[in-house]
C-alpha cells in the first residue's frame, strides 16, 4: 500500500500506566474531528520497567508489552486506516537503555561474555588495554573503590549474579567461586566508583543509564532495526522521526541506509538541531527536521525588539551580565570547555586515542592533544560540522585556535593529519561534539542566561532579540521550497518551556519597564535567595502561574521540582552530584512565599491586565504554524491553553475527556480560560489542511503586508496550489499592547482575488479590508476563499 500523505501531526505520549495503544485507539475518533492526518508515537519498543519516554529501549526486537505489545501497535493501525488516517512513530537509533543489565538481553550477555560474546560488536565499548580498567567494560556505579569489598554473589536464581545492593550483574560461566570481589575480578567488567571518571562504553551524552550502539555496522543495524523493518514490510507505519542522528558514527550513511529500509515515499523526519545560520544538508535523504527550527523562528518574530535594551540592563543588574549574544558565545565557550574536562572526560581520552592512532604519531604528549581537542569543540558553532554544507567550518576553526593558541600548534597538527584520513577520529570528534554541545547549551547555558527565557531553547539562539517580519517571511517561503514536509512544532516532550508560557514570557518584550519595576516590587517583599537565579525563576514563575490566581498543591510542588531541576542544571549553586540543600531549601521557601503572600496577589493582577497579549500571541504563533510551510505537529493537550514547564512536568497526563466535550460542543470561539478559542484555531487550520492539500505541501507561500500607520502589527501570508492560486490566508496580530494604545486608525489590508470566510467567525470579507475589522473578535483570523 501507498503511505498515506501527511497533512499534519498528533504527538501522542505513551507510557505503560498512561496512555497505551488501547487509549491511542479510543482517541482516533477525535483526532479525526480535530483535523488530525496522522498520529504521532512516542517510541514503542520494549523501553526499561516504569519508563516514562519510552528513549531507553532495553529490547529493539519487541515492542512494548506494557504499552499492548504487537498486537496492540497493529490493532491501532487498523483503526487509523479505517478513518483514512496514518501513523507515524518515533525510533531511537543510538542507544538501549542499561540501567539495569537484567533487562537488556544483548548487554546482559557481552557483560557476561565479554569479547566473546555475539553482541561484543553491537555497542560501542572500549576494550583497549588502556583503557583504564586493563582493557575491561568499566561499569561506574559503585560508591567508592572501597565497595568493591561489599560485593557479595546471589545464588537466588536461575544463574549465580555479583549483587551490590539491589543492583545484579551478570557472572561468567565457572567464575562463581570464592568471596564476591574475588568473582568480580574474574568478569570482563570492573565496577568503579561512580565519579572515577571512567566509563567503558560510549554513552548518549553523559548518561550511564544509556549505551550507544553501533548502527554503523549493517549486522547492527539490522538488528536493531528488526521491528521498523517489519513495520514497513506489514504497511503499520507510513513514517517515522529518527531521534537524535547527532549521535551517530556515520549520521549521513545511516540515513540513506534507513531511507533504503522505509521506502522513496514515507515520511523521513530528523531531530536534527540546526545552529545559527546552519542550513539542512540537502544531500540528507529525509523530508526535514522535526521543527526545533521553525519553532525559534515563530516564536520570535512576535517579540517586541525595542524590548531588548531594557532587558539588557535588568539582566546586567541581576546577574551581571546583558546576557547578548556576545556575553552569550564566551559562556558557551567557558561551559564547554568544562563539560569537556569533567562529564565528557572519558570521551575525549578516547578520542585523543584515536586521534593519536589515526595521526600514527607516538611523540605529542597526551594533554597537548587534548588541549587541541578541547578547544576546537569549545569553538565549533554547531552540534557537528561533517555535513556537506559546513565543508571547511573545521578547518577555519583549527586554524583560529592555531592563531589563538600558538603553543598548540603541534598537537593541532596532529589533530588535522588524524580527520584528514576520515576514520575513527573524525567519527568521535562529531560525536562528542555534538554532546558537548547539548550539555553545555541546552543542559546548563540555557538555564543560566536570564534576559529572556523564552528564547532559550531547544536549538534556539537566544542572542538574536526577535525577528524581522521580512526575515521570517523569507525563512518560510525558502521552507515552503525546499521542505515543504519538515515538520513544524511550538511544544514536544523536549521543550524546556510549553508553548504558551513562552508567548507569555515574551509578552515581557513588550512591557520592559513595568517588568521591572514589579520585579523590585515583589522582591522588597519575597526577595530570592539569590539575585541571578531570581531572574531566572521569576520568568517561569509567571509564565506558568494560573489566571485565577489559585496555587494548588500540584502546582506548588510542580514549581519546586522545576526550580530545583534548573538550578541542578545551572550548576553555579547546587547540582546533580554535589547538592547544596540549604540553598534550594531556601529557593522552595521563597516559592512559597511568593504563592501565599501579597506577591502572589500582586502577580495575579500583573497577568490579569496582560492576560489578553498573551492570547494574542499564543493564538498567534500557533496559527502561523499550523498554516505555515511544513507538516504541523500538535504535541498533545496543546490544543488548549497548557502550561508546561521543562520534562518530566511537559509530559504529564492529558485530560482527552475534557478536549473531547469542548470539541463537540463546537461553541463559538472566545479568548477565554476554557481554551475555546485555541482549540477553533486548531480545528479551523487542521481541517482546511486535510480539505486542500494543494495548498499546503509542495503549495505557495505568499506574504502580505498591511498599508498605514500600525501595519507593523499584522502578520499574514497566503496559501495556494500557486502563487496567484491563493485560497487560504493565516492573518495574527502582533506586538498588541502598543497596539491597545494607539488602535489601527485606518490601516488596510488587500485580501487576494476573491471572497473570503473567516472559519473561525464566519465573517465574510473580500477586496481590501480594515484589520479592525478582521480582528474584532480574536486577534487571529483564518481566511478561506469561498
Amino acid at each position: 500500500m501507498s503511505p498515506r500523505p501527511v497533512s499534519s501531526t498528533y504527538r501522542l505520549q505513551l507510557t505503560g500506566d498512561g496512555t497505551t495503544f488501547a487509549d491511542a485507539v479510543a482517541l482516533v475518533d477525535y483526532l479525526d474531528a480535530l483535523g488530525v492526518s496522522h498520529v504521532y508515537l512516542s517510541p514503542v519498543l520494549s523501553a526499561a520497567a516504569g519508563s516514562t519516554h519510552g528513549y531507553d529501549v532495553v529490547d529493539p526486537t519487541t515492542v512494548s508489552a506494557a504499552l499492548g505489545g504487537r498486537e496492540g501497535l497493529a490493532a491501532l493501525a487498523r483503526e487509523v486506516r479505517s478513518r483514512g488516517m496514518g501513523l507515524l512513530i518515533d525510533i531511537v537509533p543510538n542507544h538501549v537503555g542499561v540501567g539495569d543489565p537484567r533487562e537488556n538481553p544483548w548487554w546482559w550477555d557481552v557483560l557476561r561474555h565479554g569479547r566473546d560474546s555475539p553482541y561484543a560488536s553491537y555497542f560501542d565499548i572500549d576494550w583497549d588495554a588502556d583503557n583504564g580498567c586493563d582493557g575491561r567494560i568499566a561499569l561506574p556505579v559503585l560508591g567508592s573503590a572501597a565497595d568493591v569489598e561489599n560485593l557479595t554473589v546471589d545464588r537466588t536464581g536461575d544463574e549465580p549474579t555479583l549483587a551490590y545492593y539491589e543492583r545484579r550483574f551478570p557472572v561468567a560461566p565457572g567464575t562463581d567461586t570464592g568471596t564476591g570481589a574475588e568473582v568480580h575480578a574474574r568478569q570482563a567488567y570492573r565496577l568503579v566508583p561512580w565519579d572515577s571518571g571512567l566509563i567503558g562504553y560510549r554513552r548518549f551524552f553523559t548518561v550511564d543509564d544509556l549505551a550507544a550502539v553501533r548502527v554503523e555496522d549493517p549486522a547492527v543495524f539490522d538488528a536493531v532495526h528488526t521491528q521498523v523493518a517489519s513495520w514497513m514490510h506489514d504497511d503499520l507505519t507510513d513514517g517515522v522521526r529518527v531521534d537524535h542522528p547527532d549521535g551517530l558514527a556515520d549520521p549521513t550513511g545511516y540515513l540513506r541506509r534507513l531511507r533504503e529500509l522505509v521506502g522513496p515515499d514515507r515520511w523521513l523526519v530528523v531531530e536534527k538541531i540546526l545552529g545559527d545560520g546552519e542550513p539542512l544538508d540537502p544531500t540528507l535523504p529525509v523530508d526535514g527536521t522535526t521543527g526545533y527550527d521553525a519553532l525559534g523562528e515563530v516564536g520570535a518574530v512576535f517579540l517586541d525588539p525595542r524590548g531588548e535594551k531594557d532587558l539588557d540592563a535588568l539582566s546586567r543588574d541581576r546577574t551581571g551580565a546583558p546576557g547578548d549574544a556576545q556575553w552569550l558565545h564566551a559562556q558557551e565557550r567557558h561551559i564547554k570547555s568544562a563539560v569537556l574536562q569533567a562529564g565528557l572526560a572519558p570521551e575525549v581520552r578516547r578520542l585523543v586515542r584515536a586521534v593519536r592512532r589515526d595521526a600514527a604519531d607516538a611523540t605529542c604528549p597526551d594533554e597537548h592533544l587534548r588541549d587541541a581537542v578541547i578547544s576546537v569543540v569549545a569553538e565549533l558553532p554547531v552540534y557537528r560540522s561533517d555535513y556537506a554544507p559546513l565543508a571547511g567550518m573545521l578547518p577555519r576553526i583549527l586554524g583560529d585556535c592555531a592563531r589563538a593558541e600558538p603553543a598548540l600548534e603541534r598537537a593541532l597538527e596532529v589533530l588535522a593529519r588524524a580527520l584528514a584520513r576520515g576514520g575513527e577520529a573524525t567519527a568521535r570528534l562529531g560525536q562528542v561534539c555534538g554532546a558537548a554541545t547539548a550539555k553545555a547549551v541546552e543542559d546548563c547555558l540555557f538555564y543560566r542566561a536570564a534576559r529572556l527565557v523564552s528564547l532559550q531553547e531547544v536549538g534556539g539562539h537566544p542572542g538574536r532579540f526577535g525577528l524581522p517580519v521580512a526575515e521570517f517571511h523569507l525563512a518560510w517561503s525558502e521552507r515552503a521550497r525546499w521542505w515543504p514536509r519538515a515538520m513544524t512544532s511550538l511544544s514536544t516532550h523536549d521543550t524546556k518551556r510549553g508553548e504558551d508560557v513562552r508567548a507569555r514570557i515574551g509578552v515581557l518584550s513588550q512591557v520592559p519597564q513595568l517588568w521591572a519595576a514589579c520585579l523590585s516590587e515583589w522582591e522588597s517583599v519575597a526577595p530570592p535567595p539569590d539575585a541571578a537565579s531570581g531572574l531566572f525563576l521569576w520568568q517561569n514563575v509567571f509564565g506558568a502561574w494560573p489566571r485565577d490566581g489559585r496555587v494548588t498543591e500540584e502546582l506548588r510542588t510542580r514549581l519546586h521540582e522545576y526550580a530545583r531541576k534548573a538550578l541542578r542544571e545551572n550548576g553555579l549553586r547546587t547540582t546533580w552530584t554535589e547538592v547544596d540543600e540549604e540553598f534550594e531549601g531556601a529557593v522552595a521557601a521563597w516559592l512559597d512565599a511568593v504563592c501565599d503572600g501579597p506577591v502572589g496577589a500582586s502577580l495575579t493582577e500583573f497577568v490579569a491586565s496582560l492576560a489578553p497579549h498573551f492570547s494574542a500571541d499564543s493564538l498567534g504563533q500557533k496559527l502561523l504554524q499550523l498554516l505555515g510551510p511544513g507538516i504541523p505537529d500538535v504535541y498533545q493537550g496543546t490544543e488548549l491553553w497548557e502550561d508546561s514547564l521543562v520534562d518530566p512536568d511537559n509530559r504529564r497526563p492529558v485530560d482527552f475527556a475534557a478536549r473531547r466535550r469542548l470539541l463537540e460542543q463546537d461553541a463559538p470561539p472566545a479568548v477565554d480560560d476554557a481554551g475555546t478559542a485555541k482549540l477553533a484555531v486548531v480545528r479551523s487550520a487542521l481541517r482546511l489542511r486535510r480539505e486542500r492539500p494543494a495548498s499546503f505541501v509542495g503549495g505557495a507561500y505568499v506574504p502580505l503586508s498591511a498599508s498605514g500607520p500600525a501595519a507593523a502589527h499584522l502578520i499574514g501570508f497566503g496559501r495556494g496550489p500557486a502563487a496567484d492560486d491563493v485560497d487560504v490566508v493565516a492573518l495574527a496580530s502582533r506586538h498588541t499592547v502598543t497596539l491597545e494604545e494607539t488602535g489601527w486608525g485606518d490601516t488596510t489590508l488587500d485580501l487576494p482575488p476573491g471572497l473570503w470566510v473567516d472559519r473561525l467567525t464566519g465573517r465574510r470579507l473580500s477586496a481590501t479590508v480594515s484589520p479592525a475589522e478582521v480582528f474584532a473578535d480574536l486577534p487571529v483570523a483564518v481566511l478561506a476563499r469561498d
